[in-house]
């Protein structure tokens, strides 16, 4: 039971006994690759991307930085250097003013230098601060235009949802790369300049301070690649926490979760599955540790070295007074610039690690990209499947198989079928949003593959089962931002609805906002929402109108309103009505029947109900009201 529960499965419930509520962990094949001396070879190239970045957003910003930097290297060396005609003056014979004065143009190059520098740091951090979340913005912009450019079937792909996950962390920790670069930069021309002088006063000590760096470097890359794996092991499991927060919050099923009594259940799972992210931390919190330990036992041991060497050179006299006080400086200033780099250099690894996964979702989003063709349709007359097939990713059967049909300019095609049947997958072909994986759905007698599909959805009109309810005013969620023709249109598509008797009694009519539980606007009811649907449908340009149970909402009145006006909506496009009111596809030209994604019946709705089959057969139960005997008083 310890290992049922430790898996996140409830107390009781014996092992294998159902499936865990987890996403599936992705799996990171470029570990396998990732090395020390990978490592290091990569930081180039974070640097220049994180500049790249950073030049997309701010030209002029990047130069600076880069000048300031290489500025600040500079005044590095030359405070340095001044720093043994310091000394030197300082302990030559002679009366203390005189060795004062001799000394006094040193200091004020020392002073300077330092004071310089001080003020190229602060406009170095004060340019990091401005970039940081320009950078962390412009990674998520493409980010998003790249997810809205997929092919709307990568959400059915479990995988998709995964990079998805991961490249948001790398978008998020984006705004850390251009102070992490920049810090780095920063210490490499503080060694730069350190190692110079190093190197003029003995050429013996540069290597041996190199090696005192290497061990605490390689156990900050060996750490860094600990979380980088924890990390996303761990992303399917903060996604799945993420979801539980959000049924336990969320306004739409609050009143279940409490007539359910569900807290404590959920609750529970979340602390379960909590304790399992926290268990994976701890394990790589000591990994690192340990690498952390090991790192600076050996890193002070090579430190030991260096300076012992120096106390040699001083010994034996191949080294003045003068030059070893320079050296000390200049040795503490290589090792603190050296344990920046391995620090910094660790943490900018890290974060290139997230950004990997954003730039490959960037570049392929996900790997569901569309690639379809660039011609440009007009509005269609005829839109015909052809020996259609299409099966979810994944899935044990197609959702269609074989499905030929087609819907014409002026018709209006009803799709009726049992749950699961098909119905609304194939509407979602014959708009183009999907892709068949078999057969093929063409417009006017080009393949939806081949056309542009932002300019074949510019003649479509969809109201689906489960309709957006944006935050935005009422007159936006109409036009949905593309308006035409004036608020004449919006208000024609809204009396064609019924959405004007809901306009009318807002606030500030088409400019109330909908969205009260975010800033403050006017909230409707699931009826109201459906006949905004509606007009937002009806306000779109002509082509295929499709229509998915349109009216499930909607009391008796409303609804015979709109099919009344159904007819008068065809006769400048395709209409296709999905609805399992049997009732209301009186009004469709064609009836289309489908079964376990096959079609089975064609025909009018006369013909239809008069012939034996599945329509009829649903037909006669939805009309098959018996009401039992009223029971007597006092009788069981």
């Amino acid at each position: 039971m310890a290992a049922s529960q430790a898996a996140g499965q409830p107390a009781g419930q014996p092992d294998g006994a159902g499936e865990e509520l987890r996403f599936r962990p992705p799996t990171p094949e470029a570990l396998e690759t990732i090395t020390t001396q990978a490592m290091a070879r990569r930081l180039p190239q974070l640097v220049r991307r994180s500049l790249g970045l950073a030049w997309r957003v701010d030209r002029r910003a990047v130069v600076t930085l880069l000048l300031c930097q290489a500025l600040a290297g500079f005044f590095e060396a030359f405070g340095l250097l001044a720093t043994t005609g310091t000394i030197t003056a300082l302990i030559s014979s002679g009366h203390i003013g005189e060795r004062l004065r001799e000394a006094l143009p040193s200091i004020a190059v020392l002073a300077g230098a330092a004071g310089l520098r001080a003020l190229l740091g602060i406009a170095v951090s004060n340019i990091s601060s401005r970039l940081s979340p320009r950078i962390s913005r412009e990674a998520e912009t493409q980010m998003l235009d790249a997810a809205i450019n997929a092919e709307l079937a990568a959400y059915d792909n479990p995988g998709f949802n995964d990079k998805w996950d991961a490249a948001d962390r790398g978008a998020e920790v984006a705004q850390d790369l251009i102070v992490e670069s920049q810090q780095l930069m920063a210490c490499l021309a503080s060694l730069i300049a350190a190692a110079g002088v190093v190197t003029v006063l003995h050429p013996a000590l540069l290597p041996l301070l190199l090696l005192a760096a290497l061990p605490q470097g390689i156990a900050g890359m060996k750490g860094a690649r600990v979380q980088y794996e924890t990390s996303r092991a761990m992303s399917a499991d903060r996604r799945t926490l993420g979801l539980l927060r959000w049924y336990m919050v969320d306004k739409d099923i609050a009143d279940q979760l409490r007539s359910g009594t569900m807290a404590s259940f959920l609750l529970e799972r979340y602390r379960s599955i909590g304790a399992r992210v926290d268990a994976a931390t701890d394990k790589a919190v000591h990994r690192g540790a340990r690498y952390a330990v090991a790192g600076a036992l050996a890193g002070g041991f090579a430190s030991g070295l260096v300076w012992a060497s120096l106390a040699l050179l001083l010994g034996s006299g191949q080294m003045s007074v003068a030059s070893a006080g320079t050296a000390v400086f200049a040795l503490r200033t290589v090792g603190s610039s050296l344990q920046g780099m391995v620090g910094y250099g660790t943490r900018l690894f890290r974060t290139g690690l997230y950004l990997d996964d954003w730039a490959e979702f960037i570049e392929e989003a996900g790997g569901h990209r569309m690639r379809r063709g660039s011609r440009v349709p007009d509005v269609p007359r005829v839109i015909r499947a052809e020996g259609l097939t299409y099966a979810y990713p994944e899935s044990e059967a197609p959702a269609l198989a074989g499905v030929s049909l087609e819907v014409r300019r002026g018709e209006v095609l009803a799709l009726v079928g049992e749950n699961g049947s098909g119905k609304t997958t194939l509407s979602k072909l014959l708009t183009g949003l999907y892709l068949p994986t078999g057969g093929a759905v063409t417009w006017d007698g080009t393949s939806t593959d081949e056309l542009d599909p932002q300019a074949m959805w510019q003649h479509t009109a969809v109201v689906p089962q489960d309709y957006a309810h944006w935050p935005l005013s009422a007159r936006d969620n109409i036009t949905l931002g593309q308006p035409h023709g004036g608020d004449e249109t919006v208000r024609t598509a809204a009396v064609r609805s019924g959405a004007h008797e809901v306009v009318d009694g807002l606030r500030s009519g088409l400019d109330t906002l909908l969205a009260r539980q975010w800033w403050g606007g006017v909230e409707l009811s699931g009826g109201q929402w459906q006949r905004i649907a509606l007009a937002r449908a009806f306000h779109r340009p002509a082509g295929l109108l499709v229509m998915d149970e349109p009216t499930s909402a909607l009391d008796a009145r409303a609804e015979h309103r709109i099919f009344a006006g159904l007819r008068r909506m065809a006769r400048d496009r395709a209409v296709v009505l999905v609805t399992h009111r049997l009732a209301n596809v009186a009004v469709a030209d064609r009836i289309v029947v489908l079964d376990r994604g096959r079609v089975i019946q064609q025909g009018t709705f006369e013909e239809l109900t008069r012939s034996p089959g599945l329509f009829r057969e649903l037909w006669e139960l939805q009309n098959d009201r018996g009401v039992p005997a009223p029971r007597r008083g006092g009788t069981a």
